[in-house]
């Protein structure tokens, strides 16, 4: 076919010669003109001829010589380069940026940097208000650099906040990163909200009359779901700086309460449609939020421990298995038999919802990948063994898995290294490999110490790691310090590189001012031996004239 195709542009090519030499005459070159002339003409000018009498040969006319010019990669049309630039991951396209001035315009401007925000961590929290001198507006590519580099302080140091007012045991903490909110509940059957930048108490509900093992909220509603089977719902109070009001009074306007499970619940989670509940009466219903209705009921054969929803799928944990449903037709799409030894207790799930996290009574951490094409497919990546105790509960904030467990530690595990530089998550090009085995189970990034056992919730923030267990307080691992130190050194690093360039171009001028001397004291030197020829010839004509 290849072959072909270069037989098919040959014989085009001699078609059109020919064509251009019937239309167009072709002035006739004195090649002894040329020859003559070749001696004095400069190095331009003989490559010009030779393009001629090139364009001769091949049938351009003799006036309509291509011009002598080099075409770059930034010459091509503005949507070409968009479109090439598509395809590439956020590093290449950082580094294409530092080429020249107009594809740093192309690629900072680039459509393609939401996307890649969007894929790691959702809508942006909306930045506060600085003040009229300061500006909110951002593009995508600081939204995303800021994010990323946000990210990498859970390396760094740390401050740890602690928070009392429970007086039992905290079995669920839920981080609301938008409104700065953390939401804490346990045995003593009372939600209590917390400030999580100042670690400070804003307000605590009426005893709810018994255990509260789930909270989950957004910025319209706050659910509680507890042990006798209710779901106990608050509704945003408009003109609240914190959402909802929880010391009032019982309001049935801004409260409400929902009774269909047979037993304790166990997890729930919301999105902007729905509400979802998990029971040990080993089931999950799906609820609508407007009219408070139960729209599905998926069964399971054993206790439910965790859901997770994303668009029309919604990921749970019952017994040792793990599921996948469709919400639409509450049919079951996937199911992995014995994922964990003993009980699968916690569940995270990534936001484009193809990554899975599993954590169980065997204290390993299993990550799997969900492709949906023609069916529904669940592949294991890979798994670590951090903990000595069960897994009770698991948080993702791309790249970060943070799992808490019954032998107090909490671990943190980036998974960045074991996806490729690739725009999007795929089955077939993204995952570097399956990383089963013994031998290759991953080790964690960093373990956090220093509680007792039995740490029963974990969430994430973005800078900010928050957990209750068996002790009755409330723990807010702060990572903004280490934010602060590595903006400082960014800081210091970009002053050093300004400084370095400054005394380069510097450099520069000075050996560009130092050539340009050396040049003319060469030609004087060139001048003078000259005139001292000069002179030595025009002595030796005068005393031949006075011989002769």
């Amino acid at each position: 076919m290849e072959f072909e195709c270069q037989r098919a542009r040959k014989i085009d090519l001699k078609e059109t010669s020919t064509n251009l030499l019937s239309d167009h005459p072709v002035e006739k070159v004195n090649s002894d003109i040329l020859i003559s002339n070749k001696k004095s003409v400069s190095p331009e000018t003989e490559n010009q001829e030779i393009i001629l009498k090139s364009n001769v040969k091949i049938g351009i006319p003799f006036g309509e010589a291509l011009p002598n010019c080099i075409r770059s990669f930034s010459d091509l049309p503005s949507a070409l380069i968009s479109e090439i630039l598509n395809f590439l991951d956020p590093k290449e396209l950082g580094i294409v940026s530092c080429v020249s001035t107009s594809l740093y315009r192309l690629a900072s401007e680039h459509h393609v940097w939401k996307e890649f925000y969007f894929e790691r961590w959702g809508h942006p929290v909306p930045s506060i208000n600085l003040g009229p001198g300061y500006s909110n507006d951002k593009s995508w590519k600081e939204l995303f650099v800021e994010r990323e580099f946000r990210s990498k302080t859970f390396l760094g140091r740390y401050s740890i906040d602690t928070l009392y007012g429970h007086t039992e045991a905290v079995r669920t903490v839920f981080v609301l990163a938008s409104k700065k909110l953390v939401f804490t509940s346990g045995y003593d059957q009372v939600v209590r909200m917390w400030d999580m930048e100042e670690g400070l108490s804003i307000a605590s509900s009426r005893p709810l009359g018994c255990t509260i093992r789930a909270v989950a909220a957004d910025s319209r509603l706050l659910i509680a779901g507890g042990t006798d089977g209710f779901i106990h719902g608050w509704k945003v109070e408009d003109g609240n700086p914190h959402l909802f009001d929880l010391r009032a009074a019982q309001d049935q306007n801004m409260e409400f309460r929902v009774w269909e499970h047979e037993g304790p619940i166990t997890c729930l989670a919301l999105d902007c449609s729905k509400m979802y509940s998990g029971s040990w009466d080993m089931t999950i219903r799906v609820w609508e939020r407007s009219s408070l209705k139960c729209l599905k009921v998926l069964v399971h054969n054993d206790w439910v421990w965790s859901l997770v929803p994303h668009d029309t799928t919604i990921g749970s944990t019952a017994g040792s298995g793990v599921y996948l449903w469709d919400t639409i037709t509450g049919n079951l799409v996937a199911v992995i038999k014995s994922a964990h030894v003993g009980n699968a207790y916690s569940l995270a799930r990534s936001h484009t919802g193809k990554l899975l996290f599993t954590g169980g009574e065997d204290g390993s951490i299993h990550m799997y990948e969900i492709t949906r094409n023609v069916r529904c497919n669940i592949r294991k990546i890979a798994t670590w063994i951090p903990h000595t105790g069960s897994v009770y509960s698991l948080a993702f904030e791309f790249p970060w898995a943070v799992s808490a467990s019954s032998d107090g530690k909490i671990s943190l595990i980036d998974i960045r290294k074991l996806l490729k530089t690739s725009k999007h998550y795929s089955a077939d090009n993204t995952l570097k490999g399956n990383y089963l085995g013994q031998k290759n189970i991953e080790p964690p990034q960093r373990m956090l110490h220093g509680f007792g056992c039995n740490l029963f919730s974990v969430d994430i923030g973005s800078d900010r790691i928050v957990c209750g267990g068996e002790e009755g307080v409330v723990r807010i691992w702060n990572f903004s310090q280490a934010l602060e130190i590595e903006q400082r050194i960014q800081t210091l690093r970009g002053m050093r590189l300004e400084n370095r360039m400054r005394r380069r171009k510097l450099q520069v001028e000075m050996s560009g001012k130092g050539s340009q001397g050396e040049q003319c004291s060469v030609a004087a030197k060139q001048n003078q031996m000259n005139i001292d020829k000069n002179g030595w010839h025009n002595k030796r004509r005068v005393s031949g004239k006075l011989k002769a």
